[in-house]
């Protein structure tokens, strides 16, 4: 490959990337503020959760939609009108009045933000494929996981001189940024004669079709299962770091963006070394390492451990996402080019329905025990491997041997 060459691939991977960061700064970037909004509408942990539980929702459900739209009507014209949408829907949060309005409009943000998400994914699938794939989507996932990583500290930054109506005004400027990006240097991919017909019952059957591929529905319920676990951590690590353990919000800022490191090293590892070692073997790795970093943060939890001792096996778990989710796209979509979009949505859409469940469980116990986090985290990976056990492993093996 040309150096002119690696040259655009950067590019569009940087691209679209930044499209992948618009969901982790719209879940990411208003944890700090999460006790000041208590605060600010005289309401409890849980219903400041069920806001994250919205996005989380709106990122779900419209994943479902816009990875449909974007398989008919192409990649850009969807792209363009959710980021239309995403700025307004911001501005609303900033200026919402309650905490239900806050909850309405967070579920439309998060709707919004969802194109960013499944559509980058479907541009990678048109592009590429196989171990191309892998390395594409690993350094998609370079970019778009600075997200978790920067999106903390960010919010916090603005924190420090002005309210969390601060946040989701910076966040309203980043959907204009990205609105810009999409009407100048976006290019459509999916050329008119690869598009499906504009039909709702052929959307559903492409959806049923993908559900009755055991091996793409193991990998689907492993990748997403674990992130959901992850999910139960966003929600979850902001009342235990600043309420148990007493840090500042500028402190768990930079806890919580460590582990932001942590998922761009697992990421990484697995697009670096795809040629050397199969995607299935790390996909294997992720899953027991996810176990046994569950384990210890559910044995710190229960004897009340000091702080360091909870974010080392919680940096271990957010890596073992990073391997787990590069390994298991690619191995997921790769028999999926005729219905990328709508693979990428199925794809997506089962970690954020999973994490709007298991988010305010995590408060469930209230604001001074991290055992919560403990036990859903373990029973999240446990899950992932049983489905990666039963679905991916039985399939492979029964077609062996015909």
């Amino acid at each position: 490959m040309t150096n002119k060459n690696n040259q655009h691939v950067f590019r569009l991977a940087l691209l679209l990337g930044l499209f992948s960061t618009l969901g982790p700064f719209t879940i990411d970037m208003y944890l700090p503020a999460f006790p000041e909004i208590v605060k600010q509408f005289d309401t409890t942990a849980s219903l400041v959760q069920l806001s994250l539980t919205a996005c989380l929702l709106g990122l779900g459900i419209g994943q479902l939609v816009m990875g449909s739209l974007s398989d008919v009507y192409g990649r850009r014209n969807p792209l363009l009108i959710s980021m239309v949408v995403y700025v307004i829907a911001s501005l609303a949060c900033a200026f919402s009045p309650n905490i239900g309005l806050l909850i309405a409009c967070r579920f439309v943000q998060g709707f919004a933000a969802s194109a960013g998400i499944v559509i980058s994914r479907a541009i990678a699938r048109d592009l590429y494929s196989g171990h191309e794939l892998t390395k594409f989507f690993s350094l998609l996932l370079l970019v778009g996981n600075l997200g978790p990583l920067v999106a903390p500290v960010t919010g916090s930054g603005i924190l420090s001189f002005t309210t969390w109506v601060g946040v989701f005004i910076a966040l309203a400027l980043l959907g204009i940024y990205l609105l810009t990006m999409t009407k100048w240097k976006l290019q459509e991919t999916l050329p008119s004669d690869r598009r499906k017909p504009s039909n709702f019952m052929q959307q559903l059957r492409n959806y049923g079709s993908l559900l009755r591929d055991r091996k793409f529905v193991g990998y689907m319920l492993a990748q997403g299962i674990m992130i959901a676990g992850v999910f139960a951590y966003v929600s979850g690590t902001p009342f235990i770091y600043q309420n148990i353990y007493g840090a500042s919000p500028t402190v768990f800022a930079l806890l919580f963006g460590s582990n932001g490191i942590s998922l761009i090293i697992g990421s990484q590892v697995v697009g670096r070394m795809s040629h050397r070692v199969s995607e299935q073997a790390f996909m294997l790795f992720g899953l027991w390492l996810a176990c046994l970093a569950s384990v210890a943060v559910l044995v710190v939890a229960i004897v009340h451990g000091p702080l360091f001792a909870l974010v080392i096996p919680l940096f271990f778990f957010v890596a073992a996402i990073g391997i787990t989710s590069t390994a298991a796209f690619p191995l997921a979509m790769e028999s999926q080019a005729q219905m990328a979009g709508s693979a990428a949505a199925l794809l997506g859409v089962i970690p954020f329905l999973l994490g709007a469940i298991v988010s305010p469980l995590v408060g469930i116990a209230g604001e001074d025990t991290a055992v919560p986090l403990g036990v859903i985290i373990l029973l999240t990976s446990v899950a992932a491997m049983l489905s990666y056990f039963f679905l991916v492993r039985r399939s492979t093996r029964g077609a062996g041997s015909n």
